[in-house]
């Protein structure tokens, strides 16, 4: 055995055998850890809803009319909360709506939401998948 090979088994150098394993395990946690990011944005970006208030009426001091269109995942039912504002910006209406499966991806609705004061504006607060 050459002083080197001594030096080396006794400070435990060895040549790159160890390196190699661990270069192998992370490149493999570095690929599945890319495909499990991929896999959950593709999974989240399917079930999103998008919704717009495309317009209001004020039918008196405690009715207001909501017209909105919803973007959803076809064939999904999609829940949606409807809010109407005073000039305060206070809640003086709200209004939870379940909306039925359809094969269409983009939909229009109309919907009659009662307040406690009158009303200067409506729009859709949120819209979920149910």
């Amino acid at each position: 055995m050459t002083t080197q090979e001594m030096l080396d088994e006794r400070y435990g150098r060895t040549r790159g055998r160890g390196r190699r394993g661990f270069v192998v395990v992370g490149a493999v946690a570095a690929v599945l850890a890319v495909i499990a990011l991929a896999w959950l944005t593709i999974a989240n970006s399917m079930n999103t809803v998008d919704a717009d208030a495309t317009g209001f009426t004020i039918v008196d001091e405690r009715t207001i009319v909501l017209d909105f269109q919803v973007s959803a995942p076809p064939g999904a039912t999609v829940a949606c909360a409807l809010e109407s504002q005073d000039e305060q910006h206070g809640v003086v209406g709200w209004k939870i709506v379940e909306l039925p499966a359809s094969e269409t991806q983009v939909r229009a609705f109309q919907e009659t939401i009662p307040t406690v004061a009158e009303a200067t504006t409506g729009f859709v607060n949120s819209c979920w998948v149910s």
